[in-house]
């Protein structure tokens, strides 16, 4: 019985390492090879696991020896001897990387990029979120090393770094191109959005196959075929292949009908994002002043025509359209002939007090309305030409107006109107969700309501026109001195909690409420924020105060989306128009 006991064990014994040896044999052959690091830093762990603590980092790009391998872990020769353990989905065998190199040198196919944008900022991976390590010249041609969808990773003299598309020439053709000029052109059947993010595109339809990028959520390709669980897509001028549970089906879209519209930028710097969200990864930017074919427009974005062919989003706020490309804005006007008000008054290219100014006018001089556009007229000037004038100051001898402010230039005539643009100088009142200081934009809309308060006779004065501190007893005493008929201090709101929003007008005085009441409605009527109402406020400037005197809360800067809405242009021309119609109503 003691020997047929241990002729068992025996077998047993010779059983398990039959079993174990194929393992080990196929752990081992990758056993001798390189890797090379594939993400910006890496943990090198004491064993094969999360678990383990961290010995060290490996940065990309770095190649070390392989050891050993235990399931999804790479046992590396690290540091001084040390030996540690690496994720093997963060890293990629050296020696396909090398011969790919190979093949690519031996071809005549390395590819380059010449960079075509002056100090243009170098990243340490394929997105804005990472951070900047270095800027590169215009002119400059370097080589790539790899891309990432829009991204293209290039060896300069800062290391490997990443630029996006659009700044850079490609230069050659890549291995890739040149392989899949040999495939049989497909036929897109239908297009498709991507519906994950750093979704990995393959060479074929298995999860084995060589991953030649990423997509993210949102992304939209041509649909080439269909097999099993997997895509076929076109992808960077090759055909490759994705997982079918991440994409989105859909009619293959035709191309959008060109418009006659056209915007130009307000902003001195505007981001432009892919998709019509804060959220959208940017893709470039553009200046004021630019000028861009507006392709379409989305709840308060844009999508314009960038210079390179593509297109992308900007917040419409900072975009002021062209009226002379947009005909449905303009309406026909009974009116047939208005008379100018004042001397100097500005005709102008377009229907805003930003556009170039074309003539000059005097006072009594008449002109043929040919349409319409808000608050202007488009008049006929004596070239043949036409140009905008601003219905608030003309006459177009009608009871009824096309603007309700043509009627208000007599009530305002010679009078006082104190502005006060809310802080100042050391006092830089609230800061927005995404840096905007309150007394930058309140002075914007001072300067804006005082040209249309000036053009219709009233006498305007300050309590500061510049960057400097004002103390509350200075500007109530002004409001004093000068016998104003109306005191008006300018603000911008802000609170913790993010989500309020709205316009909220303040007096303290019973005498000062039907004034409030006025001015607030006027306003209500231009803008589309949240009305908060009109109500009494313990503001020193009002409290103090023996004018008409009102505090404007012209929306909250602590809101993000409500930030960027009243800093725009639109706004700013908005809101000025309704303080000045609300005053009209009151001393009409």
């Amino acid at each position: 019985m003691q020997g047929k006991k241990h002729l068992w064990i025996t077998i047993c014994m010779i059983l398990v390492i039959a079993l174990l040896i194929p393992i080990k044999e196929a752990e081992a052959e990758s056993a001798g090879q390189k890797l090379r690091i594939a993400t910006d830093s890496l943990n090198v762990r004491t064993g094969p696991g999360l678990s383990y603590a961290s010995l060290g980092m490996a940065a990309r790009d770095e190649t070390y020896t392989i050891l050993d391998q235990e399931g999804d872990w790479y046992q590396i020769d690290f540091e001084s001897g040390q030996k540690g353990w690496v994720a093997n989905w963060l890293v990629v065998m050296e020696t396909e990387n090398k011969q790919e190199k190979e093949k690519q040198v031996n071809s005549g196919s390395e590819k380059t990029v010449t960079i075509n944008a002056d100090g243009l900022r170098v990243r340490g991976g394929p997105s804005t979120d990472y951070r900047v390590v270095g800027v590169v010249s215009k002119g400059k041609e370097y080589k790539i090393v790899s891309t990432d969808q829009d991204w293209f990773n290039i060896t300069t003299e800062y290391g490997n770094v990443w630029v996006h598309k659009d700044f850079v020439q490609v230069n050659g053709q890549t291995q890739e191109a040149s392989s899949s000029s040999n495939e049989e052109k497909k036929t897109v059947i239908k297009q498709g959005v991507i519906t994950g993010n750093s979704l990995n595109v393959r060479t074929s339809p298995d999860t084995n196959s060589k991953v030649i990028g990423k997509l993210n959520s949102g992304t939209s390709v041509d649909i080439l075929s269909q097999e099993n669980d997997w895509t076929e897509i076109s992808f960077q001028g090759t055909n490759a292949w994705i997982s079918s549970q991440y994409i989105q089906a859909g009619k293959k879209q035709e191309k959008k009908k060109e418009t006659n519209n056209n915007g130009t930028i307000t902003a001195s710097s505007l981001n432009v994002r892919e998709k019509p969200s804060l959220n959208g990864n940017i893709i470039g930017s553009v200046a004021q002043g630019d000028n861009f074919r507006i392709l379409k427009e989305e709840n308060n974005w844009t999508n314009i025509e960038l210079p390179n062919g593509t297109n992308g989003w900007v917040a419409s706020w900072y975009v002021n359209k062209d009226q002379s490309s947009s005909p449905e804005s303009k309406s026909s006007s009974s009116v047939k002939n208005v008379t100018i008000l004042h001397n100097g008054s500005n005709i102008r290219q377009s229907a805003t007090t930003n556009a170039t100014i074309v003539a000059r006018a005097n006072q009594g001089d008449t002109f043929e309305v040919v349409g319409t556009e808000k608050d202007w007229y488009e008049i006929k000037l004596g070239d043949g030409q036409t140009g905008f004038i601003a219905g608030w100051i003309v006459s177009n001898g009608k009871q009824s107006q096309p603007t309700d402010q043509s009627s208000s230039t007599p009530g305002l005539k010679n009078k006082v109107i104190v502005l006060d643009p809310g802080h100042g100088g050391r006092d830089n009142g609230t800061t927005g969700a995404s840096g905007t200081l309150e007394k930058t934009v309140t002075i914007r809309t001072a300067e804006k309501l005082a040209a249309k308060l000036k053009a219709a006779g009233a006498t305007v004065i300050f309590t500061r026109q510049q960057d400097t501190y004002v103390p509350l007893q200075s500007r109530v005493s002004m409001s004093h001195m000068n016998k104003a008929d109306a005191f008006i201090s300018i603000h911008y709101d802000s609170i913790n909690d993010r989500s309020v929003r709205g316009m909220t007008t303040y007096y303290y005085h019973d005498y000062q409420q039907q004034f409030a009441a006025d001015v607030h409605q006027g306003i209500m009527s231009k803008i589309d924020l949240n009305d908060r109402g009109y109500r009494h406020g313990d503001y020193y400037v009002i409290r103090e105060n023996n004018s008409k005197a009102i505090l404007l809360e012209l929306g909250y800067l602590s809101n993000a989306t409500e930030e960027i809405k009243v800093t725009s242009e639109q706004y700013q021309e908005a809101v000025s128009t309704g303080i000045f119609q609300g005053l009209r109503t009151h001393f009409q």
